[in-house]
């Protein structure tokens, strides 16, 4: 077996970062590229992107196999069935510190082919979305991101000359960024 038919290393990265943010009392929290693949309620995507909670506490019969996420979830009071296929997880990170890992985005979602709807204005708030898909280095190539603070981007001093810098942003230091993991 060559490299090439190799299964994809998404769903067992997904699998090791969730066991790694329950194993040290983190939230585990996916973000997804919405199209017609994917079963979420349509009222929190925004930008054709959701942000999940999948902790243990936050959703029932949990399964994160190798082509599909799938449980149960409360919305608003009401049960849904969430049904995520892998290749459409951009990242899953604690919610508390913000570490985990970033993948690239899907290509119908790197062209803009993906639909939106008229609902994707409403829900998630802009604090809790990643913009992922748009990102120079998640468009860059294949190769996963780990999402780290700011804070620690501004401190490590690391001097990547192949790395162009990424402009500053206006956030209180909290927010995730991303940086390339070699």
């Amino acid at each position: 077996m060559n490299a090439l038919d190799a299964t994809s290393t998404r769903p067992y990265l997904i699998r090791a970062l969730y066991e790694w943010c329950t194993d040290n009392g983190f939230t585990p929290y996916v973000a997804v590229i919405v199209d017609d693949t994917v079963q979420v309620p349509r009222e929190y995507v925004k930008n054709n992107e959701i942000v999940l909670n999948i902790s243990f506490g936050a959703t029932s019969s949990l399964k994160l196999g190798n082509d599909f996420i799938e449980f149960k979830a409360r919305f608003g009071g009401s049960a849904r069935e969430i049904h995520v296929p892998i290749g459409r997880v951009i990242a899953i990170y604690a919610r508390e510190n913000g570490q985990g890992m970033a993948f690239p985005a899907p290509v119908a979602a790197k062209a803009g082919v993906a639909t939106p709807s008229a609902s994707d204005t409403a829900g998630v708030s802009a604090e809790t979305t990643l913009s992922l898909a748009s990102s120079p280095a998640a468009q860059d190539n294949n190769k996963p991101f780990q999402l780290v603070p700011e804070v620690a981007l501004s401190q490590s001093g690391d001097d990547d000359s192949d790395t162009p810098p990424e402009p500053p942003k206006k956030s209180s230091g909290k927010r995730p960024a991303l940086k390339r993991v070699k």
